[in-house]
């Protein structure tokens, strides 16, 4: 059943609108041959299907993002993109209208305008250390996208406590905090044991020998004492910021 018969079944009254939700949540993907983009998923989830950009050429991504923006998708996050893809991108939308950024350091595109913040709180995003900080942005940057407000702190790491607790005031009145940390991951623990919201953990791998690219912060915030603090794999900042906002958008 296509949209139009859908919505011209719900007018007759031959389908109820719940029954008429239930099959756009069921509508089929589109298929491009080397990807299935599933332009229904802000229907089923909230929020429309993301990019992840490593291992896909710049052909590949150009081909998505112009399916996409058919589909009158409002905006495209692109997540992992190299430089060659967001060149490619940048030079198809050349004679349009449409706005694209690309953030080296996080290696982030956005298709399209940044969403006004509509979130309940403020989202903040909190470094051990300036090398965390292309894993920050990535969380920062998706928040952003996502529609939240986001509060930078970098470099605020245990090995001098006092730079964290100069910022006492806007974590505790946070809404969610994203806590970024290589080496022993200390710092989503001390977040934790500071605020009354929930905590997400990114372990990084940035540190020596011994840290074995992040697992030994894996380990570390898995094992956190305390309450509140969840963890997501290594680098993963986008999936940081995506939980952050799905919290964030929590209404009671």
């Amino acid at each position: 059943m296509d949209i139009k018969n859908i919505l011209r079944s719900v007018a007759e009254g031959t389908i109820s609108v719940d029954e008429a939700v239930l099959e756009l949540k069921k509508e089929p993907f589109e298929d491009l041959g080397f990807a299935k983009l599933d332009h229904h998923r802000a229907i089923r989830q909230g929020v429309t299907e993301v990019i992840y950009g490593a291992g896909k050429t710049p052909e590949q991504i150009v081909e998505i993002v112009v399916a996409m923006l058919k589909k009158e998708q409002k905006n495209v996050l692109i997540t992992r993109m190299s430089e060659e893809a967001a060149i490619a991108v940048s030079k198809e939308l050349t004679d349009t209208e449409i706005r694209f950024q690309y953030d080296t350091m996080s290696k982030i595109g956005i298709v399209g305008d940044i969403a006004k913040a509509d979130g309940i709180g403020k989202i903040v995003v909190a470094t051990g250390g300036t090398s965390d900080m292309p894993v920050a942005e990535e969380a920062a940057l998706t928040a952003e996208v996502l529609g939240n407000e986001v509060v930078r702190l970098y470099d605020v790491g245990v090995a001098g406590l006092h730079r964290l607790l100069a910022h006492a005031d806007e974590l505790m009145s946070a809404k969610v905090v994203i806590a970024i940390a290589g080496m022993e991951g200390a710092l989503a623990s001390v977040v934790g044991g500071l605020v009354d919201c929930p905590v997400i953990a990114v372990p990084t791998s940035v540190g020596y020998g011994a840290a074995f690219e992040g697992l030994s912060a894996l380990l570390s915030m898995l094992n956190s004492c305390a309450s509140g603090v969840s963890v997501v794999n290594i680098d993963n900042g986008f999936g940081a910021g995506y939980m952050a906002s799905m919290i964030n958008h929590i209404s009671y």
